[in-house]
């Protein structure tokens, strides 16, 4: 398994954004369309295990067997720092345009 997961480390990794951002979405929905706490909690989860945690996780399991600071190393380790700083305001403004157009005020 941990061979494999290095041969395809883009697929992977492209495999789990795919399914973060649906996370993300499905928040959204669940958040604002819903109207569920339950629903909005259990998307956050998701969102956790699917995009921050498997990143973490594949940039420590590439580096060690790597042992260098190789591209993908680098890409994971800017989409952390991209989401821990200003990707905090871009969602914020995505859940800004979010709540707009699910309160029909939308012009």
């Amino acid at each position: 398994m941990y061979q494999f997961i290095i041969e395809n480390k883009w697929a992977v990794l492209l495999v789990f954004e795919f399914f973060a951002w649906s996370a993300t979405i499905f928040m959204f929905y669940a958040r604002y369309k819903m109207k569920s706490q339950f629903w909005f909690k259990v998307a956050s989860v998701i969102l956790v295990l699917t995009g921050v945690i498997p990143q973490v996780l594949l940039g420590v399991v590439n580096f060690s067997a790597t042992k260098e600071m190789d591209l993908f190393t680098l890409i994971i380790i800017l989409l952390i720092v991209y989401g821990f700083t200003i990707g905090k305001k871009h969602v914020q403004e995505l859940d800004a345009w979010v709540q707009k157009k699910f309160s029909g005020n939308s012009y």
